[in-house]
């Protein structure tokens, strides 16, 4: 289900997107075969953070094979494994793609996609324009060093459960159980929603 979110009077809460878009979207699954499910991160702590994501977004739904089905909220992150206050924080969240393509391919497009907006590779947890990690493929277990799925430290990071809890309540990570219980497990602290901010689904 596709889903959008916006900010009402007073508790924001999950919207339904109106039901042109959810036609649109569904729509456009009858050009993709046997699509999978996949779930990635998106995180951005240099630059015009916001259009960054929703830039990302965008490429991927101009995939060939890849399908945006709902794009998370935005949450404001302090950033992991480094001193704090050494780098600005990050605005994060997870969007949810139908896709044709395999687990290699996507990650292809993944690193094609944080180059064109610059990201540059120079150290271990440093700060970046954009990052994309892909957290889940359909129920895939894998232990390859190139692609590990699920995302090895996905269990641990309120900053990617929050938001796909979020976006879809009954997810389940592959081989660790239910989102929601994992993220009862972890502190969310410096993991905070921006209720101010909204990421578009693609039209």
């Amino acid at each position: 289900m596709s889903t959008s979110f916006t900010e009402g009077p007073s508790d924001p809460t999950v919207q339904p997107v109106p039901a042109s878009v959810v036609e649109k979207v569904d729509a456009a699954d009858t050009t993709l075969h046997n699509p999978r499910r996949a779930v990635l991160s998106l995180g951005s702590n240099l630059g015009n953070r916001l259009e960054t994501l929703q830039g990302a977004v965008d490429a991927f739904e101009d995939t060939p094979g890849v399908r945006v089905k709902a794009v998370s909220p935005v949450y404001e992150t302090e950033p992991w494994g480094v001193e704090p206050g050494s780098q600005p924080s990050y605005f994060n969240a997870v969007v949810i793609l139908k896709t044709t393509l395999p687990p290699s391919s996507l990650l292809e497009r993944a690193h094609a996609v944080e180059e064109a907006f610059h990201r540059v590779r120079d150290e271990r947890w440093g700060a970046r324009t954009l990052d994309v990690d892909i957290v889940a493929y359909a129920d895939v277990v894998s232990g390859d060093p190139v692609l590990t799925l699920p995302h090895p430290r996905a269990h641990e990071r309120a900053f990617v459960l929050a938001p796909w809890h979020d976006v879809d309540p009954a997810a389940e990570l592959p081989g660790r159980g239910a989102v929601a219980a994992l993220l009862d497990a972890i502190t969310r602290e410096g993991v905070a929603p921006r209720k101010d901010l909204e990421l578009r689904l693609p039209e």
